[in-house]
């Protein structure tokens, strides 16, 4: 085989590597309402949290704090 073409079959194997599947947990008032299941950033289904699947994907969910954010926002909004 020439270098080309091996670089070549390397390149096709990594294209056709599946993308990862990622689980989103969407709150609301600090509720998980949904749980959607992402392959790259295209969103495949929403899972019920409620659902076996979904307690069985919750318990491994973990917040963050993402919300550091929201007392400086909230102070900007409020005029403070």
């Amino acid at each position: 085989m020439s270098e080309t073409t091996q670089e070549t079959q390397v390149a096709q194997e990594v294209a056709q590597e599946p993308a990862q599947k990622t689980y989103n947990a969407v709150e609301k008032n600090g509720v998980v309402t949904a749980i959607w299941e992402m392959v790259g950033s295209k969103h495949i289904r929403t899972i019920d949290p409620r659902s076996k699947e979904g307690k069985a994907l919750l318990a491994h969910y973990n917040p963050t704090e993402a919300l550091e954010v929201e007392p400086a926002v909230n102070a900007a909004a409020n005029g403070h």
